[in-house]
């Protein structure tokens, strides 16, 4: 996307450090992207937005503080989910472990069409991008992926 495009829409929310807020956050972006009539790609989002949370709260959000969602919506069809939390280091994705957690953002990166992560002072910002487009049908024999 190009970052000089404004966006036409943005909501936010801060959530404390609880495990229930990923499901807050879950129903926050159903409410958003069904009031800006963003059905297309509803399923992969509310997937990657409780990645995200999840992964804040397990990494990046420290004791008494919280993280924020924060949701756009673009003029081009596209958009993008915010997680901000205030703890150190980068999210990056991780060997595959043995037990199977730990999988979260290689499920972000195999759904959304972009996706990244920006230091901020202090913390991060994860990010994920989705054209608000059904995605074009898998090529037989195999997945790939563009963009």
């Amino acid at each position: 996307m190009n970052p000089t495009i404004q966006a036409a829409f943005v909501r936010e929310r801060l959530y404390l450090r609880s495990p229930r807020t990923v499901a807050a956050a879950r129903q926050f972006t159903r409410d958003t992207l069904q009031a800006w009539d963003a059905h297309a790609r509803l399923d992969d989002m509310l997937l990657c937005v409780s990645e995200l949370a999840t992964n804040a709260l397990r990494y990046g959000v420290p004791p008494g503080r919280g993280y924020l969602l924060r949701l756009f919506g673009f003029e081009d069809a596209t958009l993008r989910a915010e997680v901000h939390d205030s703890g150190p280091g980068l999210s990056r994705i991780a060997a595959l472990p043995a037990d199977g957690r730990g999988l979260g953002l290689t499920l972000v990166q195999a759904l959304a069409d972009e996706w990244g992560v920006l230091a901020r002072s202090p913390g991060k910002v994860v990010w994920c991008e989705f054209r608000n487009a059904p995605r074009p049908p898998e090529p037989a024999g195999g997945h790939s992926r563009t963009g």
